[in-house]
């Protein structure tokens, strides 16, 4: 599923003008570009190349050192760079490649929403990324989910207990995952506890929540 995923991404690209690969995405100070570097960034890389990425950046922000050694890359070669590795490898395959199939489709979704490009995840994608979502360490989703019923109305998944939320599963899963201008796109009565959560905390896309 990530293998397919980062095909349907790849696929995408090619069909994005210049300067739309220019573009903001949704990741605060990341274009387009930015991200496709992300996305790319743990292809090969081991436990310890990580580590010492990691010192690089003082552990602050170590997706922006990732980031930052491919920024010399140019839209073509980004793009070749991703089809040569459709197939996750090194940290990009940890959990037999579930890691990589949750950070490239929740990007490419930070990738398409700004440009107005949207799509339909496929639904067994779709219902992987969400379930680990919620689950994740390195996101906010068992956070932000803690004590509401997640109830996709286009999906057959849920998640949790109590009031609920409502609406599309990609809009559910943008906004667990942090991006609060999807909850919009929301219904039910524990949207709210979701938007205070949401304001309480960094939203997705500042400097410092980078995934």
């Amino acid at each position: 599923m990530a293998t397919a995923e980062r095909t349907d991404l790849a696929d995408f690209l090619a069909t994005l003008e210049p300067e739309q690969w220019e573009a903001a995405s949704l990741c605060e100070g990341w274009r387009v570009r930015d991200v496709v570097a992300h996305v790319m960034s743990f292809d090969g890389i081991s436990v310890l190349g990580m580590l010492r990425r990691a010192i690089r950046a003082r552990f602050v922000n170590v997706n922006q050192v990732g980031v930052d050694e491919l920024a010399s890359l140019s839209i073509e070669q980004l793009l070749d760079r991703l089809r040569a590795h459709l197939r996750p490898q090194g940290l990009a395959s940890t959990f037999g490649g579930r890691l990589a199939l949750l950070d490239v489709t929740i990007h490419h979704q930070d990738i398409r929403r700004p440009l107005g490009k949207p799509r339909q995840i496929p639904a067994e994608r779709l219902r992987c990324v969400l379930h680990d979502a919620v689950l994740s360490p390195e996101l906010p989703g068992r956070r932000l989910a803690r004590g509401v019923r997640l109830a996709p109305t286009d999906l057959d998944w849920s998640h949790g207990s109590g009031p609920e939320i409502t609406g599309p599963a990609e809009s559910i899963l943008m906004v667990i995952t942090g991006r609060a201008s999807a909850l919009g796109e929301l219904g039910g009565p524990g949207l709210r506890v979701i938007t205070g959560r949401l304001a309480a905390g960094s939203p997705f896309g500042s400097t410092s929540a980078k995934r």
